[in-house]
């Protein structure tokens, strides 16, 4: 199964310690690109995250948001008592040496480094919540990309097809192309001078015909047209790989345009490039 670049996917999880909201979006890029938004209280979990999500996905421009609301303002806060008693101490000795002072505010207190901690297990439990609740966007991420792929997949092998029935066309059509190739070059030479070698005539338009000749180009056309399906029907990664076969595709076709001698030949080179190209603008989305 081949899998989109584009997708968005929202989880919501209710925890022990809060409510934890991730929203992942992710759209066609080169390389694996990805951008994580989070409070800063939890930017230890980023390596953790990255290193889940990169080996899940291996192409697109992801941005992973996460928005954290406590259940309450004081929720796992815990009072270091040594640290706040020694401050009021200290705050006691400076009154008594400066000779008076207002008294020491508890709000001031609070707000003083060290004085509040957090609660170690409540940060473990709200890190294991923040997790789950990431795989489980992932998840959904992941089966919206498989779900978009699926479509492209078959937009792909549509375009297959037709280009197959073109190659058959122009295969079943190469004979009679170049009796006509043939015929009309004869005449010219013919009409051009009467005293022209008639054999040295046949030998021209034989060398013109054989330059003329696409069976090879459609050879190469049926070829990397079978590759494409093999592609396709492999799995993700493949973009690039089917991005690579849209090229050389394309080169053949612009070679079958360049050869042509024949109204037939021309269209189907022109039809070719455009199933081609259609095909090319999916295969961006392609992982």
């Amino acid at each position: 199964m081949i899998f989109s670049m584009t997708a968005f996917a929202r989880s919501v999880h209710d925890g022990q310690a809060g409510r934890y909201t991730w929203e992942i979006r992710s759209v066609n890029h080169r390389y694996a690109e990805v951008f994580m938004r989070m409070p800063e209280d939890f930017r230890a979990l980023e390596s953790d995250l990255r290193a889940v999500l990169t080996k899940r996905l291996k192409r697109g421009k992801i941005d992973c948001n996460l928005r954290v609301e406590p259940h309450s303002a004081g929720a796992g806060l815990v009072l270091n008592e040594s640290v706040m008693r020694g401050l009021i101490d200290a705050a006691a000795q400076v009154r008594q040496i400066a000779g008076g002072g207002a008294e020491l505010d508890p709000l001031e207190v609070l707000r003083w480094p060290g004085v509040i901690d957090s609660d170690n297990r409540s940060d473990k439990a709200m890190s294991e919540e923040i997790r789950k609740s990431f795989e489980e966007a992932l998840d959904q991420l992941i089966a919206t990309r498989a779900r978009e792929g699926e479509k492209l997949g078959v937009h792909i092998l549509d375009r297959c097809a037709a280009v197959a029935v073109q190659i058959s066309s122009l295969r079943q059509r190469i004979p009679e192309i170049i009796a006509s190739t043939n015929e009309r070059h004869t005449q010219r030479l013919a009409d051009f001078s009467a005293a022209i070698d008639k054999s040295r005539i046949e030998q021209e338009c034989a060398l013109l015909i054989q330059k003329l000749d696409i069976a090879e180009e459609l050879d190469r056309l049926e070829a990397h047209l079978e590759e494409v399906r093999r592609v396709t029907h492999q799995g993700s990664p493949a973009g690039r790989r089917l991005d690579f076969l849209m090229q050389e595709l394309n080169r053949e076709a612009n070679t079958v345009g360049s050869k042509s001698s024949h109204i037939d030949s021309s269209t189907a080179s022109v039809e070719l490039k455009v199933l081609i190209e259609q095909m090319r603008e999916q295969i961006q989305n392609i992982e």
